[in-house]
């Protein structure tokens, strides 16, 4: 913008030194409290580079684009709610094993990465661009919401990232008022080839059914601190026999795991088998992904399936 330096009112030079003053303030650089201490941040960075799922929804929540990402668990590009959006994305690694040289080549001028980045990780690619890593929280079913909130940051569109949680905030409400899940037992089962877990009731899945109704357990099977228990036995499956049980498989191998015990008499046994009211979800949305696009997903498959009773 080009101004004249013709001579001015007192007025006018007021309402010009303001108009600089905004215009100075958009570009300054932003401090950003994060797990590495204070990272600075100018503008708004156009070339973006995400190491976790969630930084990646949080991105595109924004309206951000990366340029690159790290593959989801149990596959070798992004999770499947997210192909659509990010249909070219350039894959640098997954959630444990980088490639350093992958994210050097797309010059990014921001790297968000995951909460659980290890320090030897961050001494390297903080050398590549300021990288975001948030404090850990453990697990808790509302952490994501803070890990949005410093990535909408980050990227200059922290109005944005507010409005798209408010936004999943709002629709779990009112599903919990519309749909009839006041008192309903539900578990989140995820089924590897070595057998079912049962998910912690402090994750980011679980706590959107909750924040629906639901009334969640994991029977007491889930130690403090961990995403899930240890492999089960058909048999004691049976612990959480809930009203309805959400079924979760990531790659083909549990799918197959998954079909051959639902054959089997233990899981025939089970009432909530019984009633039909065993639900399959995609894996790696309900037990890897976060986010608010991710939020929304899973709130769809939620109101799918208590929608479903009504019918």
């Amino acid at each position: 913008m080009l101004f004249s330096l013709r001579k001015t009112s007192p007025l006018m030079g007021a309402c010009l030194a303001t108009v600089l003053a905004l215009a100075t303030g958009s570009a300054q650089a932003r401090i950003l409290d994060t797990a590495h201490g204070e990272v600075e941040v100018d503008g708004q960075p156009s070339r973006v580079v995400t190491l976790y799922e969630g930084a990646l929804d949080a991105a595109l929540a924004a309206g951000v684009t990366p340029l690159a990402a790290v593959a989801t668990r149990g596959g070798q590009g992004v999770a499947g709610y997210l192909n659509d959006r990010v249909p070219d994305i350039a894959m640098v690694g997954t959630s444990r094993e980088l490639n350093l040289e992958a994210i050097a080549a797309q010059n990014p001028d921001l790297i968000l990465a995951s909460p659980y980045l290890s320090d030897e990780q961050y001494a390297l690619v903080s050398q590549l661009a300021p990288t975001v890593v948030p404090e850990s929280e453990g697990f808790t079913p509302n952490g994501w919401k803070n890990e949005t909130r410093l990535y909408g940051e980050a990227l200059g569109h922290a109005e944005e990232v507010e409005e798209a949680i408010e936004a999943v905030e709002t629709r779990a409400a009112d599903l919990a008022e519309r749909l009839d899940s006041q008192g309903t037992t539900t578990s989140l089962v995820r089924w590897m080839p070595q057998g079912p877990l049962v998910m912690s009731t402090e994750l980011f899945s679980t706590g959107l059914l909750e924040a629906t109704g639901f009334d969640v357990t994991d029977a007491d099977l889930v130690k403090e601190g961990r995403p899930h228990s240890d492999p089960l036995s058909l048999e004691n499956l049976g612990k959480v026999d809930t009203d309805l049980l959400f079924m979760a498989t990531l790659n083909e191998d549990g799918r197959e795991a998954l079909d051959a015990a639902r054959q089997s008499p233990a899981f025939s046994r089970l009432e909530v088998a019984k009633r039909d009211r065993v639900i399959p979800v995609d894996g790696q949305l309900w037990t890897s992904a976060s986010g608010p696009l991710a939020a929304q997903a899973v709130l769809d498959d939620i109101e799918a399936a208590l929608s479903s009773d009504e019918r």
